[in-house]
């Protein structure tokens, strides 16, 4: 029988199977040989463009790179506003466009494709430049925002002989769009933000000014003066980043509509202040029309919620257009109720009485025998009316404006304790209030006080202090002896509303509530008036306000006389102090004059807080007082 048959060996698991050995050997050698004259081939021709490109071809695509490069560009972010208490736009920001051309560029382009297609591209420039300016002006109107746009201004830039040339600044951005949309070879439009201030000057010398930079890396709208500078950080936001294409290695000259790659940016943060902009108004008028009464060289007022030391308004009789602050002189700029330091005069006699009660020295019923003068070292002191030894009643010493009775009573308070009585009112120092440019004032330490010191002080005179400072001690009275720092910006306002309280300050205790109450009734009698009887007449009669209890103090204050660097016999800082209503404080006012002279407004300041008052309770609704101010014997 035949064997078993016998099988060949098994295919591999592939698609095809191997060829003979022979076989193969013959076609590899014929493939290897063609790959190497192909791969040399290949090598020739790129080593002789690369001998082209980087020898003939050089300077010719060196010129053509130089001509046209990439650059990364910032863009600003929108800047936050300002806004008031109530959400009302202090300043904000709005976008604008500017319109530019490459004139060289777009004369060039235009020159050679008229050159291939004189059909398509019929005309000179100079046609192309009519055609664009007559569309340009017809769309933007004859002017802009101060810029010439009529057609033939426009016309001379279009035909400069120049690199690059803005043709308008502020352009609205759907104006722009329609002319970049026609021109898109030629004209170029550019992010720019323009800052807005709806009230004019309203607020000026806080708010502040803040406008474009173009000089700015990334140029943005930066705060130059003001809130707008010291919260420009906050206000500025995060800028995002573009890649565009740039000429003739300047990377400030964009080639129009090769804009891409966009990074957003983040927008600032706004500011929500403290300040009630129809009180901010009202207050600002009223200083202005006062100062400008009375003859002062400057006024100011400050108004303050006396339970919280919120700004509710800040006014200064100077003020500015923050739109054309560069026109605007030192004086208007400046915030004189926290950048000017003056001597106080009487209204510093709280300080006296606020001690001497706290302390237990005396009560507001309590009888001084009070003569016309008093020495104090060297210094004679005399009171600003011509009498003989009176008895006043404590009360009396403060709603007369007694120095002499006011140096007793601070002799029985002693340097030491009055000088820690100043500290607790916060003079001395800035308040840290976020008004920017803040003065912190001038108190002698006590070490350093002469033996007339004490016979200034107490008076008023020999320390300085802002206006924002002296309504704040006031504010401690008001709020039963406790001093809460006065603060502007109230909260930061993120993207989406995202809303963050600032951290109100910390009270600072200054005399107990009972002697705040004490100080604050025997104040009330400032206001006083008997037509009967004259000694019975408070310094501010014309601060009362019918229906409503004020306590409050009228200060005088002798300036320096540069010539002869002594006290001036005819220039004065007039002063008043006042808390409304007395009997349930709502708000503090302070106001300041400085060197008033030569009318009937000349000599008081109190016709002023009357006219703010009224208008406080009047604006809030403040309900009127539970009973009238008691009649109060000051001089016996």
């Amino acid at each position: 029988m035949p064997g078993p048959q016998q099988r060949g060996p098994r295919r591999p698991l592939s698609v095809r199977g191997s060829r003979p050995a022979a076989r193969l050997g013959g076609n590899s050698r014929l493939r290897i040989g063609i790959g190497r004259v192909l791969l040399i081939g290949a090598l020739v021709v790129a080593g002789v463009k690369l001998v082209q490109v980087q020898g003939l071809q050089a300077q010719e695509l060196s010129l053509q790179a130089q001509k046209q490069r990439t650059t990364p560009i910032d863009i600003p972010a929108e800047r936050g506003s300002i806004l008031d208490r109530n959400g009302n736009q202090l300043a904000f920001s709005i976008e604008v466009r500017a319109l530019y051309i490459l004139p060289q560029r777009a004369r060039k382009n235009w020159d050679d494709a008229h050159k291939k297609d004189d059909k398509k591209y019929p005309g000179t420039y100079e046609d192309r430049a009519r055609e664009m300016a007559k569309f340009i002006s017809s769309t933007l109107g004859p002017e802009v925002n101060g810029e010439k746009t009529d057609e033939e201004t426009v016309y001379q830039q279009l035909v400069k002989d120049i690199s690059y040339e803005v043709l308008v600044s502020e352009a609205e951005p759907a104006k722009a769009a329609k002319i970049v949309t026609k021109y898109p070879a030629e004209i170029g439009s550019e992010y720019r933000s323009k800052r807005i201030y709806p009230n004019g000057d309203l607020a000026s010398n806080i708010i502040g000014a803040a406008n474009w930079r173009q000089e700015e890396k990334p140029p943005t709208v930066q705060g130059i003066l003001g809130l707008e500078n010291a919260q420009d950080n906050v206000l500025a936001g995060r800028t995002g980043r573009r890649v565009v294409d740039t000429m003739s290695g300047d990377d400030t000259l964009v080639i129009p509509n090769t804009e891409r790659e966009l990074v957003k940016p983040q927008p600032g943060k706004s500011l929500e202040l403290t300040i009630d902009i129809d009180t901010q108004y009202a207050v600002q008028k009223m200083v202005s029309d006062y100062t400008r009464k009375s003859g002062a060289k400057n006024g100011s007022a400050v108004v303050l919620d006396s339970r919280t030391g919120e700004i509710v308004a800040m006014a200064n009789d100077k003020t500015y257009d923050p739109t054309d602050f560069g026109q605007a002189s030192e004086d208007q700029k400046r915030n004189t109720a926290v950048a000017y330091s003056f001597e106080p005069g009487s209204v510093n006699k709280i300080v006296t009485a606020a001690a001497a009660v706290e302390y237990g020295l005396f009560k507001s019923d309590d009888v001084l025998s009070v003569p016309g003068s008093i020495k104090v070292a060297d210094r004679t002191i005399k009171d600003a009316w011509n009498h003989g030894t009176v008895p006043m009643s404590f009360t009396g010493v403060f709603a007369k404006s007694s120095n002499v009775g006011t140096l007793i009573a601070a002799q029985e308070v002693g340097k030491e304790r009055y000088a820690e009585m100043l500290q607790k009112f916060g003079l001395g120092r800035r308040t840290n209030s976020g008004v920017p440019a803040e003065e912190a004032g001038q108190v002698p330490p006590l070490n350093q006080w002469s033996g007339s010191t004490f016979g200034n002080l107490p008076i008023g005179q020999g320390l300085s202090m802002t206006l924002l400072q002296m309504t704040g001690m006031y504010q401690a009275i008001a709020n039963d002896g406790l001093r809460i720092p006065p603060r502007l910006v109230r909260a930061e306002i993120g993207e989406a509303g995202a809303r963050s309280e600032k951290q109100r300050p910390d009270g600072v205790r200054v005399v107990s509530p009972e002697t705040a109450k004490t100080v604050r009734d025997m104040f009330r009698s400032t206001t006083q008036s008997d037509p009967r009887d004259m000694n019975q007449n408070g310094t501010g009669k014309q601060a009362a306000l019918p229906g409503y209890q004020i306590a409050g103090k009228t200060g005088t204050a002798q300036q320096i006389d540069q010539n002869c660097k002594c006290y001036s016999q005819s220039q004065y800082w007039i002063t008043f102090a006042g808390i409304l209503p007395a009997d349930n404080p709502r708000y503090v006012v302070g106001i300041m004059l400085d060197a008033p002279t030569g009318t009937p407004f000349s000599g008081s300041a109190a016709p002023l807080f009357h006219d703010i008052a009224t208008y406080l309770t009047q604006r809030f609704q403040v309900p009127m007082s539970a009973e009238q101010t008691p009649f109060v014997q000051l001089q016996m």
